[in-house]
């Protein structure tokens, strides 16, 4: 389509009117008045890489808190190991709840930007508030909470804003982070060839400025707030929020939008209680016969139509015209109809869209258990190694620098070497390399052999333990490596199937399943550990994971873990071969959907 701009222009002292045609956007994007957006003078790269950036800057200012606050817990709040694990623990499922959250408020009445923005600024809030409590209150007398000197009693007043503050973070990034990525692929026309295909490249480099954002955190910053500097530590995370919010209001007035569609919950509730009433009637044999409005829109604020699939057959009678006085002909108008009678094909498939992913997004949970093990039991791995070159001494948290050099790696490898390459032996209409799917299959793959890795390390360390040797910790970096690459595939390969397999009013819904996974992840995580405890306890050992891990036996649990993840591999390949690619109708009048067949290489 193309927008018609009056441009006024002076010529010889007169002022003439001349017409320019100006293209808009073919994905029903509009500016931020709520005009059709402009393809040149917005969105893109310019909009994507000011996101992307803003995403380095909230990264480091989330990690900058989240890496050390077992440490200051324990040294600052004096609260003893257990209790600080556990109340980390909370902290961490709160921020993945309140993703949930955001993600509600974005999709059904704010939209993206506004939910970013207002999340960016609680989150900001936040971390000024954490700093001043610390500097003030907490971090008492000066110079403790390091390793060696412990802070003094806090008065109720400052350890309730101490809870206060980090809860107001949680709050702020949680809600800001399942809409962020997804507004920064709202940049990208995907009905324009050229820009669809940057609109797949954004995710990869949205996750690899999610982990630059880590690493300086992970690095630096721990370092300054192991030697007991938290004022210093929490103030630059502080700085670095402010930095990326104001990244994210100066890319205003190019930024592309699209308007939110409404409560999905009361969409989902009418298409269930719609096919109950209609539970007896009997469904047509095709979709031609079910009812839908007329256009290329749907009835849902100019969200593109879904196309009738087979499948869940009972929730398509929510959209069967039962009334002997009415027909296709004079049913057309949705203000015409009860929502909770008579749906249309659009909300149902809508409803299918959501169950066929819950099966491939719980495949996703046993993943997340491996990735959360580099933040836990690699940790302890690494800390009964040897940590010492010459006189340096390594931090063992630090070794995961290694997983985030990987995932800038194999992120240059995949988007310049292997997609193109199976895109050009691939023998499909698509022009993409692997699907989604195959990625994140391959992406457990790798996972499988990182625990693999981990497990072997382990039993050459018992085995040097044994001849009173100690095992180098750069061994580690092998599964640090695969990891890493694992990520790639199936973080990067989850954002964008979320993001294209979820109906236009629900994107950021989708974002919002890739968190929850790593929530869920951390639970599954505690709870195997204890698990393992309670059955491999005996009189002989204590259990394969004991205080002493030269006493237990690590290696088996990696290994455990290596057998379940081959056994969801298996659920996995099932599920994806299940799976219906969503198929909407285009603004254009054409079709875009999925390959039929997902694992087909």
């Amino acid at each position: 389509m193309a927008c018609l701009n009056v441009v006024k222009m002076r010529n010889m002292g007169k002022e003439t009117v001349k017409k320019k045609k100006e293209e808009c956007t073919l994905d029903g994007s509009v500016d931020r008045h709520g005009r059709p957006a402009v393809r040149n003078t917005s969105g893109n790269w310019f909009a994507a890489i000011l996101i992307l950036v803003n995403q380095g800057f909230a990264t480091l200012a989330f990690f900058g808190v989240g890496v050390n606050l077992v440490l200051f817990l324990t040294r600052v709040m004096g609260q003893d190991n257990a209790e600080a694990a556990n109340s980390v623990s909370k902290w961490t499922g709160t921020v993945y709840i309140f993703s949930l959250l955001g993600a509600f408020l974005s999709d059904s009445y704010w939209g993206r930007y506004k939910t970013c923005a207002i999340f960016q600024s609680i989150f900001v809030v936040g971390l000024v508030s954490l700093s001043v409590s610390s500097y003030i209150f907490l971090v008492k007398p000066n110079g403790c909470g390091d390793e060696h000197v412990a802070c003094g009693p806090h008065s109720k007043f400052a350890i309730s804003l101490f809870y206060v503050s980090i809860y107001m973070i949680a709050l702020g990034n949680g809600g800001y982070q399942p809409n962020i990525a997804t507004f920064g692929a709202d940049q990208f026309d995907e009905d324009h060839p050229k820009e669809g295909n940057s609109k797949v490249a954004f995710f990869s480099y949205f996750y690899l400025a999610l982990n630059l954002g880590s690493l300086f955190s992970n690095t630096i910053l721990g370092y300054f707030q192991d030697k007991g500097m938290w004022g210093l530590g929490f103030w630059a995370s502080a700085g670095s929020a402010v930095v990326a919010l104001a990244l994210f209001l100066v890319g205003t007035p190019k930024y592309r939008h699209f308007a939110p569609q409404g409560n999905p919950l009361s969409r989902f509730s009418q298409v269930l209680v719609a096919a109950t009433r209609n539970w007896t009637v009997k469904t047509p044999p095709n979709g031609e016969e079910l009812y839908e409005v007329n256009g290329k829109e749907s009835s849902t604020n100019g969200e593109r139509k879904i196309l009738h699939t087979n499948g869940f057959k009972f929730l398509d009678k929510a959209a069967v015209i039962t009334s002997k006085e009415e027909s296709l002909d004079n049913v057309n108008n949705v203000q015409d109809t009860d929502p909770w009678r008579l749906c249309t094909v659009t909300q149902v498939e809508e409803v299918k869209c959501i169950l066929r992913l819950l099966p491939i997004w719980l495949c996703t949970i046993l993943y997340s258990v491996i990735f959360t093990q580099m933040a836990s039991l690699f940790v302890e791995q690494g800390a009964v190694m040897k940590t010492t070159v010459s006189t340096f001494h390594i931090p063992p948290a630090s070794m995961s620098s290694f997983d985030i050099l990987s995932v800038a790696t194999f992120i240059f490898i995949y988007r310049r070497v292997l997609d193109p390459l199976v895109a050009r032996f691939k023998k499909s209409s698509s022009p993409k390399g692997l699907t989604e799917l195959q990625r994140m299959g391959i992406g457990l793959i790798i996972a499988i052999m990182a625990m693999i890795a981990a497990g072997t390390v382990e039993l050459v360390r018992l085995q040097y333990i044994k001849d009173s040797k100690s095992l180098s910790i750069f061994w580690q970096i092998p599964q640090y490596v695969l990891i890493g690459a694992s990520e790639v595939f199936m973080y990067v390969g989850q954002l964008e199937f979320f993001n294209d397999q979820t109906p236009d009013g629900l994107k950021s819904f989708g974002s919002a399943l890739c968190m929850t996974s790593i929530s869920l992840g951390n639970y599954v995580s505690s709870l195997l550990v204890t698990i393992v405890m309670k059955f491999s306890k005996n009189e002989k050992m204590p259990g394969w994971i004991p205080g002493n891990l030269n006493k237990g036996h690590l290696d088996r649990f990696f290994f455990l873990l290596a057998a379940l993840t081959a056994a969801d591999f298996v659920v996995y390949l099932i599920c994806a071969k299940w799976y219906k690619y969503i198929k909407v109708q285009g603004r254009n009048g054409g079709n875009n959907s999925g390959e039929d067949n997902d694992l087909r290489v």
